[in-house]
């Protein structure tokens, strides 16, 4: 990790999800470079500590907060903890996100559930408890902006075979962002989506052996993806700009996959 520098996240505060490892991880970093204090949010406690450590250890400052965002309760306390921690809110990455494929017909109805309670329950979850501060951030705040960046997916702008109930999840979560954008932008609340193609993550991993072999290692294996900090990278991009700019929508793909 590079030294934090001076820049426009100097003296905000930012709230990352799913931030114990990939793209999560490689935002909190990167958004922690850029001089933001940074809330790291995630179930698996002992990496957020190794993280928020690394951060600090940089010259950065992080807090760790465990937490299962599919439960409104601890959504809501991972934001008050951070509020009540660092006094503010600034930025809210919603990037917790879980992808099981697989043919609709025959599925497994619990995966769906899953994915349907991290991709659309969480990220509703965070986004309800956040916007107060987020409004409150962007009337007082020191850039007089506030920003809600919700990872999301190729898979939300096209739909494949054996993608169904993960298309379902971020086309849902590209109109709400949309919808959510017209409402508080005005109010100097940006609201952006980002939408990777295949990223070098755990997120594949989490698929039943069958599908990893039919569907995820053959594209792995022809496709050179994009790294986490690929997508960090915008996510950054779209948080520093000026206040009279809103990035809407970024698109980042692979080339071999574009």
């Amino acid at each position: 990790m590079a030294p934090p520098t001076a820049s426009n996240l100097t003296g905000t505060v930012a709230l990352v999800t799913g931030a114990s490892s990939g793209i999560g991880a490689a935002t909190a970093r990167r958004l922690a470079e850029h001089g933001a204090s940074v809330t790291l949010v995630a179930r698996r406690k002992d990496r957020l500590d190794n993280l928020a450590a690394e951060i600090e250890n940089a010259g950065g400052t992080a807090l760790a907060v465990e937490a299962d965002i599919t439960d409104r309760a601890q959504a809501e306390a991972a934001v008050q903890r951070s509020v009540e921690h660092f006094g503010r809110l600034d930025t809210l990455v919603n990037n917790a996100g879980l992808m099981l494929l697989g043919p609709v017909v025959g599925a497994d109805a619990e995966e769906w559930e899953r994915m349907i309670a991290v991709n659309v329950r969480g990220l509703l979850h965070m986004t309800r408890a956040a916007l107060p501060h987020l409004i409150d951030a962007a009337d007082e705040g020191p850039r007089r902006v506030a920003d809600i960046v919700n990872i999301s997916s190729i898979a939300g702008r096209v739909a494949w075979n054996g993608y169904g109930v993960y298309n379902l999840t971020k086309f849902g979560v590209n109109g709400f962002t949309e919808s959510l954008r017209q409402e508080v932008t005005q109010r100097h609340v940006r609201v952006g989506v980002l939408e990777p193609g295949g990223v070098d993550t755990e997120l594949g991993s989490h698929n039943r052996p069958e599908i990893q072999g039919a569907m995820i290692t053959p594209f792995y294996e022809t496709t050179e993806v994009l790294a986490p900090d690929d997508i960090a990278d915008g996510v950054a991009y779209m948080v520093t700009r000026p206040r009279h700019a809103s990035i809407g929508e970024l698109w980042i793909m692979p080339t071999d996959q574009a």
